[in-house]
């Protein structure tokens, strides 16, 4: 089945800078729509950003515009999320997810990473 793999994720000061990965394997990832969501405890998963199959239209909540990037290599079948000027309100756990629509409805990716924990400190 679809594999997608997150990595990248730790701990970051605010201000600082995270750079996530996810990698997809069985998955035809060239002509997917990809995403970054976000779940923080006591809250409902979130879109991050998202991008299109051929990465030439990108979606960003309110909360990251400006702040973070999304960008996919097709040739290694991978997605990026590069992160900077973290704040404390960015920590949560980050999830990859294919096959989506790219405005970043959640209900509409069927392929799920297991996440990557992204802790902001003050």
């Amino acid at each position: 089945q679809v594999q997608l793999v997150e990595s990248g994720g730790g701990l970051a000061q605010a201000g600082g800078s995270l750079r996530l990965s996810c990698t997809a394997s069985r998955l035809t990832f060239p002509d997917v729509n990809m995403g970054w969501f976000r779940q923080a405890p006591g809250k409902e998963r979130e879109g991050v950003s998202c991008i299109s199959w051929r990465g030439d239209s990108t979606y960003y909540a309110d909360s990251v515009k400006g702040r973070f990037t999304i960008s996919r290599d097709n040739a290694k079948n991978t997605l990026y999320l590069q992160m900077n000027s973290l704040k404390p309100e960015d920590t949560a756990m980050y999830y990859c997810a294919a096959a989506g629509s790219r405005t970043c409805a959640y209900s509409t990716f069927p392929y799920w990473g297991q996440g990557t924990q992204v802790t902001v400190s003050s």
